[in-house]
């Protein structure tokens, strides 16, 4: 099986989402966020307070690109839409499945906005930065989910089918 990509808004639910996913369909799981933490020896939020938000996104773009896995469920950040190699790069080994919200859903789940890490630009507010990554989101994504409404369980069955069927229509159009 390829890799299964998610990208998403933050407090989307890619990490939770794609932890139960990878247990399910017996894959391992890969956060992006936490791959970053571990190479700068900091917390995201650490990190783009001391090099600023580029160099955040470098270091976001240098590490998705530097990914080469199989047989992976692999939870980016946010932000990775910025980057057009890193995205280019996970669409080649993965499938990615964007996972849509609204903006009023992403806004009550996400508490503290400083302490996550989340890429603002100077003066940018949530729905700013929203209307600014879902066009991005939906060029990128192989599949999009809407997911308003549904439950951890249930979102994941539906992502597993969508990526079932995907794997299904790219074999048979291979097979032509």
């Amino acid at each position: 099986m390829k890799n299964i990509v998610l990208i998403g808004m933050p407090a989307a639910g890619k990490s939770t989402i794609g932890v139960i996913l990878a247990k399910v369909l017996g894959l391992n799981f890969i956060d992006t966020d936490l791959l970053i933490q571990e190479q700068e020896k900091c917390l995201l939020k650490d990190i783009i307070s001391s090099k600023g938000l580029d160099g955040f996104l470098e270091i976001e773009n240098q590490v998705n690109c530097d990914l080469f896995t199989t047989n992976s469920v692999i939870s980016t950040g946010g932000s990775i839409v910025y980057s057009e190699p890193a995205m280019n790069h996970l669409r080649e080994i993965g499938i990615v499945v964007y996972i849509e919200l609204s903006y009023e859903t992403i806004r009550k789940r996400l508490g503290n906005i400083k302490q996550r890490g989340v890429v603002f630009r100077e003066g940018q507010t949530l729905e700013s930065l929203y209307k600014e990554r879902c066009p991005l989101y939906e060029k990128y994504a192989h599949i999009t989910i809407p997911s308003e409404g549904y439950g951890t369980e249930v979102l994941m069955e539906i992502i597993a089918e969508a990526v079932r069927q995907f794997e299904n229509l790219e074999n048979n159009n291979e097979n032509e």
